[in-house]
């Protein structure tokens, strides 16, 4: 009975086309680097993915496009997709929930047809507390504030500014405007409201509050990741995330710069 069962899961897995693996497993690299994902987890979610169902897969991950090479087992069906990655913020929440869905297919869970339904229904799906973010990214912020030596009322200028800026961040994030001057109009209302605090003499502690009041833009899983990526001897790929990453600490200080000479700051 066991070795029927055994035979009647690799019929399945072989039954699949090499063609329409290689499809979904394009859509899942991209959707997965995108998220926020380091190559090392990329490659081995994919590969195990590839394993369940009988073919193997060869990656080729750049900082802009991936490279798969899928074939069955007997080597018999040969497919290579090249697919872009798309740009869209990093999101942990569909990152974990993409790699539960890997061992969910791994373990024989779920066949490959509910498996892509099951991906689509992920990558479509809008976050559903999307809007929480923004008090718990401001709570934070106003922690970070009083961490370095902000008084309480500029930690309550500083959840303002936070709470508004990831409001915009979130608004034109679903307009699909370039992420880059999102974090440049982000970075400039945030410190425009925190430069309210000098202005008016609200707090004891001015400068804390405009320092303080950009810090959730910092992009610290871009340069996490790139520096991960180079441990795992993607270098190309290392790089790529560097330069990203600096082009968005460019971007943050350009916004909070613009900001402070429109309200007159004088830190330096």
């Amino acid at each position: 009975m066991t070795e029927e069962i055994i035979q009647e899961e690799v019929f399945d897995a072989c039954s699949i086309p090499v063609t329409e693996m290689g499809a979904f497993l394009a859509d899942y690299c991209s959707a997965l680097f995108t998220s926020g994902s380091t190559c090392i987890r990329l490659e081995k979610n994919v590969t195990r993915i590839a394993e369940a169902y009988g073919m193997t897969v060869e990656i080729t991950i750049l900082p802009r496009h991936i490279h798969l090479t899928v074939r069955d087992k007997s080597f018999h069906e040969v497919m290579t997709v090249i697919t872009s990655i798309g740009e869209g913020p990093i999101s942990f929440d569909l990152n974990t929930r993409l790699s539960k869905l890997s061992w969910q297919i791994a373990d024989g869970k779920i066949c490959f047809e509910e498996a892509r339904e099951v991906f689509h229904r992920l990558v479509h799906t809008p976050y559903k507390n999307a809007f929480n973010l923004p008090f718990i990214v401001s709570c934070a912020n106003a922690s970070f504030c009083r961490l370095f030596g902000g008084d309480w009322t500029a930690m309550a200028v500083v959840f303002v500014a936070t709470f508004l800026g990831y409001v915009l961040k979130i608004l034109l994030t679903e307009k699909d405007v370039d992420y880059r001057l999102t974090v440049v109009a982000c970075a400039f209302l945030s410190s425009v409201l925190a430069a309210g605090d000098g202005l008016f003499g609200l707090s004891s502690t001015p400068d804390i509050s405009v320092a303080t009041s950009v810090l959730y833009l910092v992009p610290g899983i871009p340069f996490i990741n790139s520096f991960s990526d180079m441990l795992d001897r993607h270098y190309i790929c290392a790089f790529g995330r560097l330069m990203n990453a600096l082009v968005l600490t460019f971007c943050l200080s350009f916004g909070l710069g613009l900001g402070m000479l429109l309200m007159g700051v004088n830190m330096f």
